[in-house]
């Protein structure tokens, strides 16, 4: 899955609260915030963990104001590392 999270999610805590969930979770992937002020979400694992993060990702930690999740689902590459905050 990729995602791009549209918002407040800059210095709000939201990359540690993604990488929070996507381990815990079981996914591989990683998050990093983007110049444009968004927030960037790599992930693969199963379509139910896929889906819980997803939701995750349209709520965000308590700071966070989320307006958009664009998330699409691609073909798993097996080469991610365990999941991470990129920078």
């Amino acid at each position: 899955m990729h995602a791009v999270v549209q918002g407040r999610v800059q210095a709000v805590g939201f990359r540690v609260f993604v990488e929070d969930q996507a381990q815990s979770l079981d996914l591989r992937g990683w998050v990093r915030n983007r110049q444009d002020g968004t927030v960037e979400c790599v992930a693969e694992g199963s379509r139910d963990a896929l889906d819980r993060l997803l939701a995750a990702l349209r709520e965000g930690p308590p700071l966070a104001r989320v307006e958009s999740v664009e998330a699409t689902f691609e073909q798993a590459r097996a080469d991610l590392p365990a999941f991470g905050v990129s920078h």
